[in-house]
C-alpha cells in the first residue's frame, strides 16, 4: 500500500496532524502549572481554552475555500508555519490577555487544517479508498495528543512551560520543510507518480453506488439549507463539545481531583489518546468495509456514525458518577476510542454528498460551525466547575450532547438532489 505516492502523502498529512494535537493538547497539560504561575482562575482557564476555537472555527471555513480556490498545498504549508510561530509566542505570555490573543491567533493558524486535508484526500483518492484514507491522514492527531502528555511533561520538568513551547514550534518547522518538497496540488502534477496509479485514482469505481454528480456545482446557500448536512454539523458539533471537553478540561480533572501530580497526569493522560488513534484509523477501514458489503456510501457512514458516537456518549455520561481514578479513566479512554472510530464518517458523508468543487468551502463551513463547541464547551465548563465546585456536571451535559448528535443523524441524514 504505501509504496504509492498517494499513501505515503497520507502518511506525511497524519505526521502534520500528529504535530497539530501535539501543539494543541500540550497548552493542557501545561495548564495545571502556568494557571498558577499567571494567578489565572477556572473560569478564566475556561476563556482561554475557549479562546483556540474562536479563531479556530473561522479559519476552519476560510481554510477550506483557500483550498479549493489556492490548493491544499499551499494552504498546509501557510497553516504550519503560522500556528508554529504562536505556538511559541505561548510561552512570552505575561497574563490572561496576551494568553488570550495569542491562543486565539494559534486556533486561527490551526483552523485550515482538517478541511483542507479533505480537499486533498478528494484529490487523491477514488471514492471507495476515501474513507481509510481519512481514517489514516487523521490517525496523527489522537497519536499527538498521546505523546503530547509525557513529551510535554518531561518538558516542563527539565525546561519550564515556557521554554517547552517554543522547543514544540520548531517541531512544526521541520515537518513544514519536507511537506514543500514532496507535496503536489494533484496527482497529475506530481513527477514520480506511475501512470497505473494515476489512473487507478483518476478512474471512476462503477461498483459504487453514487449519491453525488462530481461535476455539479451548487451555491453554498444550498447545502447550509439541507437536512442532510446541518445534521451531519450537529453532529460533528456534539463530538468537537465532547473532544474540547477531554482536551481541555480532562488533565486538570486528574490533576485537581484525582490529585495525580504533573508526571502522572502526564503518563495517564496516553492511555485515551493511544485508544483514540486505534479507534481513527479503524474508523475509516471499518466504513468501507461495510461499503464493500453494501455498496452503499451513505449507509455505511451513518451505521458507523450514529452507534460509535452514541456509545462514546453513554460511556462519557458515566464518568460524572465514577470516584475512582482507575475508573474514570477506562470510561474516557473507551469513549475517546468510539468517538474517533466515529471521526471520518462526517468527512466521508461529506464526500458522498457534495459535489467535488464545493467540498473545500463546505467542508470549512460544516467543520466552522461544528467547533462553535470547542469555543462554548470549554467556558460552559470552566464555569460549571467555578459554580458547583464539581467535575461530574460536565460530564452529563457532554455525554447528553453526544447523544442528541447520534440521533440527529439517524433522522435526518438522507442523499442530496443536486440535479434540479
Amino acid at each position: 500500500m504505501f509504496k504509492k505516492i498517494r499513501w505515503n502523502l497520507v502518511l506525511f498529512i497524519s505526521l502534520g496532524g500528529m504535530i497539530n494535537y501535539m501543539d494543541r493538547s500540550a497548552f493542557a497539560i501545561a495548564a495545571p502549572v502556568f494557571s498558577k504561575d499567571l494567578n489565572l482562575t477556572p473560569s478564566e482557564m475556561g476563556i482561554l481554552f475557549s479562546s483556540f476555537s474562536i479563531g479556530y472555527a473561522l479559519f476552519n471555513f476560510i481554510g477550506g475555500y483557500a483550498s479549493d480556490k489556492y490548493g491544499p498545498k499551499k494552504v498546509f504549508a501557510v497553516s504550519m508555519a503560522l500556528w508554529s510561530i504562536f505556538c511559541g509566542m505561548i510561552g512570552v505570555t505575561v497574563g490572561f490577555i496576551s494568553m488570550l490573543i495569542i491562543r486565539t491567533l494559534f486556533g486561527a493558524a490551526e483552523g485550515p487544517f482538517a478541511a483542507t486535508l479533505n480537499k486533498m484526500v478528494n484529490n487523491w483518492f477514488p471514492k471507495k479508498e476515501v474513507a481509510t484514507a481519512i481514517g489514516i491522514a487523521t490517525a496523527g492527531n489522537p497519536i499527538g495528543g498521546a505523546i503530547a502528555g509525557p513529551i510535554m511533561g518531561m518538558l516542563i520538568i527539565t525546561t519550564g512551560w515556557r521554554v517547552a513551547f517554543f522547543i514544540l514550534a520548531a517541531i512544526g518547522f521541520i515537518w513544514l520543510i519536507g511537506w514543500l518538497k514532496i507535496a503536489k496540488d494533484k496527482p497529475e502534477q506530481h513527477k514520480k507518480i506511475s501512470k497505473e496509479e494515476l489512473e487507478y485514482i483518476l478512474s471512476d469505481d462503477n461498483n459504487v453506488e453514487s449519491n453525488t454528480t462530481n461535476t455539479i456545482s451548487k451555491p453554498l446557500s444550498f447545502y447550509i439549507k439541507s437536512p442532510t448536512i446541518l445534521a451531519t454539523t450537529l453532529a460533528f458539533f456534539s463530538l468537537n463539545y465532547i473532544l474540547f471537553f477531554f482536551l481541555s478540561w480532562f488533565p486538570s480533572y486528574l490533576s485537581n481531583v484525582q490529585n495525580l501530580s504533573i508526571k502522572d497526569m502526564s503518563i495517564v493522560s496516553i492511555i485515551p489518546w493511544l485508544l483514540g488513534a486505534i479507534g481513527m484509523a479503524l474508523g475509516g477501514i471499518l466504513c468501507d468495509f461495510v461499503l464493500k458489503k453494501t455498496n452503499k456510501p451513505l449507509f455505511s457512514r451513518k451505521i458507523v456514525l450514529v452507534s460509535c458516537l452514541g456509545i462514546s456518549a453513554i460511556l462519557v455520561f458515566l464518568v460524572g458518577n465514577v470516584t475512582r481514578v482507575e475508573s474514570a479513566v477506562a470510561l474516557m479512554a473507551f469513549g475517546i476510542f468510539f468517538l474517533y472510530l466515529s471521526a471520518t464518517t462526517y468527512w466521508a458523508i461529506l464526500q458522498d454528498t457534495v459535489a467535488k468543487n464545493n467540498i473545500g468551502a463546505v467542508g470549512g463551513f460544516v467543520h466552522a460551525m461544528a467547533n462553535v463547541a470547542g469555543i462554548l464547551g470549554p467556558i460552559i465548563t470552566g464555569y460549571i466547575i467555578e459554580w458547583s465546585g464539581m467535575y461530574s456536571i460536565a460530564f452529563f451535559v457532554a455525554g447528553g450532547i453526544g447523544i442528541v448528535g447520534a440521533i440527529s443523524v439517524a433522522l435526518y441524514v438522507k442523499p442530496l438532489n443536486l440535479t434540479n
